[in-house]
């Protein structure tokens, strides 16, 4: 299906993208449950906008756009919500008295205290104070582009250290 096609449904739509998706989050989370939770969010938000009658190639288009946006929204609760404070100085985990590890904002402010500074920097201000890539990039005195790249790389490591495959 391609070109001026359309789908028959939203069943048709569903079993043509589905895949495509979850493949799209699953490359940029590395997290099989994740994805396939967004991947339901991408539908359900799509599901009124989307018109049925829309040429395949602009549904495809339209949900891989909704997807960055909910991958998008699913960063910002995920590194906003868990971390209270940072502090520059490097953060130990320190295991509970039953063992295990310590509240969330506590192994967030760990994982980012791993980060190389500029990493840090461009989390801090896209997430925490919420600045706009434009904003950011004036903080930080590089291109708006130069942001998109540090953030993506310091979200992919951020997320390797949280899965400790980070050396």
């Amino acid at each position: 299906m391609v070109g001026d096609e359309v789908y028959a449904g939203w069943e048709e739509i569903y079993r043509d993208n589905v895949d495509r998706v979850y493949r799209t989050l699953f490359a940029k989370l590395g997290n099989r449950a994740d994805a396939e939770d967004l991947t339901t969010e991408v539908f359900l938000a799509a599901l009124r906008p989307l018109r049925v009658a829309a040429p395949v190639g602009q549904v495809r288009a339209y949900l891989l756009a909704t997807a960055r946006t909910v991958l998008a929204g699913h960063w910002r609760r995920t590194l906003g919500r868990e971390i209270t404070t940072l502090d520059d100085e490097r953060v130990e985990i320190a295991f509970t008295e039953q063992g295990g590890l310590p509240d969330q904002p506590d192994r967030v402010a760990a994982i980012l205290a791993e980060l190389p500074e500029r990493y840090r920097k461009v989390l801090r201000l896209r997430f925490l104070e919420g600045c706009s890539v434009k904003e950011a990039a004036e903080e930080l005195g590089v291109s708006v582009g130069n942001v998109k790249v540090l953030q993506h790389r310091a979200l992919r490591q951020a997320a390797r250290l949280a899965e400790g495959t980070q050396p």
